[in-house]
């Protein structure tokens, strides 16, 4: 990418204020197309390599038996298809941005998709993840209900995204870090404009128990919420009622 990318004033996420409806959808399927090819590598890099655990522990709190057909949710690049397939589940990389998918090294099947809209149908599949997506989503409550939709009864999901620390000191860490080393590190290896939005994007995302409740209302009873490494990721998973 080049430095030009990071100062385009019609990038939807080059603006001051954040993106809502259909500007968000449209938002975020470029923004994601712009970064894709180097998007592992700055995950790697701002992470210090976390979120390769944080997506081991969201495949095991799915507790399916093997092999089961889980669907990956805004898949990226396919690492969470990776994690499956090594556990021996069948996975589906499913993705409203055609530059992720063209970069999904998992080689699962792919599918580019509206994720508010899936192409399955009803109980079709034993499980659901998706991993540091829902932020991006323009509708969540949608979302939970096709999640309900499309998981058989007695299935089950697991959704990563970012989290804000209780602790004051991790909080206030992770501010600065997120807030200003990030997207320096976004504009040298990718475009800096996303990285400026991604720490700007937590906003989006109700609170803790509030978002858990969401899940329970979609038909999940027994969700649980998870703060991993201090707080700096949130964890929830669920079984589908039958």
């Amino acid at each position: 990418m080049t430095a030009s990318s990071d100062r385009a004033p019609d990038n939807l996420w080059d603006r001051d204020s954040l993106p809502h409806g259909d500007d968000k959808a449209i938002m975020v399927q470029a923004m994601f197309d712009q970064i894709a090819p180097r998007y592992d590598l700055v995950n790697r890099i701002m992470t210090f390599r976390l979120d390769t655990r944080w997506r081991k522990r969201a495949v095991q709190d799915l507790r399916l038996n093997s092999p089961s057909l889980v669907l990956d949710l805004a898949s990226g690049t396919g690492d969470l298809c990776i994690d499956l397939t090594k556990r021996g589940h069948t996975a589906i990389s499913i993705d409203l941005s055609f530059g992720m998918l063209s970069n999904d090294t998992s080689r699962a099947p792919r599918v580019q998709a509206d994720i508010l809209r899936l192409p399955m149908s009803d109980g079709s599949v034993d499980g659901i993840i998706c991993g540091f997506a829902l932020r991006n989503l323009v509708d969540l409550p949608q979302f939970f209900a096709e999640l309900f939709r499309v998981v058989r009864p007695g299935g089950r999901i697991s959704l990563l995204d970012v989290g804000v620390p209780h602790n004051w000191f991790i909080r206030t860490g992770n501010s600065i870090y997120f807030g200003k080393i990030v997207p320096r590190i976004g504009a040298l290896l990718s475009d800096g404009a996303a990285y400026r939005y991604l720490p700007r994007s937590v906003s989006y995302l109700p609170a803790p128990d509030v978002l858990l409740q969401m899940i329970v209302d979609a038909g999940f009873a027994d969700a649980q919420h998870h703060e991993l490494s201090g707080g700096l990721t949130q964890l929830m998973h669920g079984t589908r009622n039958i």
